[in-house]
């Protein structure tokens, strides 16, 4: 028997990408969806590329139409899935893919969300080195499951290898980041409209005040970090739908060797899936990973500098979030971790 599945915000980007996954996914059957303004409308209307959903309409989202199922994925704004957690205790496996369930500060949670603080659930992001092993250890057999920030876990995946081996100083962070404007949400905002985004490049949350910064830090932090983690983190929109391309510096320690640092990486993804370190002088485009759930690194070594240099790409949509909410799934059911997921992009 496959295992029945609610996705709340299905009207939505990322629970519309949660969507095309899971509909291709064998081991799952997509009984319900949900949506709040939408509610009452086909699923098909909101997300015409689902063909094969075309079956389903858009109910209200409520305890009582989401509880009754295997699992439930709530991709709701953050500040809104939490309500529905006690509700929803006899789910086997609830899914969070919005930032409630992600920080384990409540203090950081004040600090950048505000409202009411959630405890912390498994972090989605199964390659990540925390305490010397890989979170998917802890993701195994686990019941509830925070799926990251699109930016944080791009971030985090490629500067971790760096601090867990202690080549790297994170106390001096610097990420830049090219942001398609999907990971913003599908809700209007007069900002994000075409008009206003084609042909430019628009910084935002400048100045240390983005939410993923605490995430960020939390991850990096566990990965073994020495001393405090300082990040200044810039995010700038570009006009593409879709897609994350992250430059993330950081002090080289001293004494560290070219050969000590790339070993880092090697060492935490060589045997990875969806996380690739590309051979040396090679970085990625975001358009080598549309519709994967890759995350694909470049590692150079700038001695003028005294920095590493990591380019990351990810699909903000996929690995940054349906792509890992699915992954960790797979490992938390004891399924294959790949099972419907590709790192096959689409080109061109």
């Amino acid at each position: 028997m496959p295992y029945s599945v609610a996705v709340s915000g299905a009207s939505g980007y990322a629970g519309g990408e949660i969507l095309r996954i899971l509909s291709a996914h064998p081991d799952v059957e997509i009984r319900t969806v949900t949506a709040h303004s939408n509610a009452g409308t086909p699923l098909i209307s909101q997300q015409p590329h689902l063909r094969s959903l075309a079956h389903l309409e858009l109910q209200p989202t409520t305890p009582d139409v989401l509880a009754g199922h295997d699992i439930v994925v709530l991709a709701l704004p953050h500040g809104q899935s939490g309500q529905y957690t006690d509700a929803l205790a006899d789910v086997p496996l609830v899914i969070d893919a919005g930032a409630d369930h992600r920080l384990t500060s409540a203090d950081a949670w004040a600090a950048f969300y505000g409202g009411d603080f959630h405890e912390a659930w498994t972090y989605g992001v199964p390659e990540l080195l925390v305490d010397g092993v890989k979170q998917r250890e802890r993701l195994v057999g686990t019941s509830r499951i925070a799926a990251p920030g699109c930016n944080a876990s791009t971030v985090s995946l490629s500067l971790a290898p760096g601090v867990a081996a202690g080549v790297i100083d994170p106390g001096d962070i610097v990420s830049v980041l090219a942001v398609g404007p999907s990971g913003a949400g599908k809700s209007l905002k007069p900002n994000l409209l075409a008009s206003e985004i084609l042909g430019t490049a628009n910084p935002y949350a400048v100045g240390g005040t983005h939410r993923h910064i605490p995430e960020i830090q939390q991850a990096l932090v566990g990965a073994g970090a020495r001393g405090d983690v300082r990040i200044s983190f810039t995010p700038v929109i570009v006009p593409m739908s879709r897609g994350i391309l992250a430059t993330s510096t950081a002090p080289i320690a001293p004494g560290v060797s070219d050969t000590e640092i790339r070993d880092a990486w090697e060492a935490a993804y060589g045997d990875e899936t969806f996380v690739q370190l590309l051979p040396e002088g090679t970085f990625p485009r975001t358009a080598d990973v549309l519709g994967a759930n890759t995350a694909l690194l470049g590692l150079a070594i700038d001695r003028a500098a005294n920095r590493v240099v990591v380019v990351a790409a990810v699909d903000n949509l996929v690995k940054g979030t349906a792509g890992a909410a699915v992954q960790s799934m797979n490992i938390a059911l004891g399924l294959p971790e790949h099972r419907a997921l590709t790192v096959n992009g689409v080109a061109p």
